[in-house]
C-alpha cells in the first residue's frame, strides 16, 4: 500500500506520537509513525470499521 496517512490527532510537537493508515477497497492497514519500515496490521475494511465506530461509542 502507498496511500498512507496520518492521523490529523498526531499528537505536539512533530507528530510522530500516532498511527498512519492506509486502505484499498478491501483492506485497511495500520502502521507506527516513528517506525514506518517495521510491522503492519492489516485488517478486511468492514472489520476496521466496526473497530472505530466500537471506539467512537463504547458500551
Amino acid at each position: 500500500m502507498d496511500n498512507w496517512r496520518k492521523s490529523s490527532y498526531s499528537g505536539p510537537g512533530d507528530g510522530n506520537e500516532c498511527v498512519e493508515v492506509a486502505a484499498t477497497e478491501t483492506h485497511t492497514a495500520v502502521r507506527d509513525t516513528k517506525a514506518p519500515a517495521r510491522a503492519t496490521l492489516t485488517f478486511r475494511t468492514p472489520a476496521f470499521t466496526l473497530f472505530l465506530e466500537a471506539l467512537k461509542h463504547p458500551s
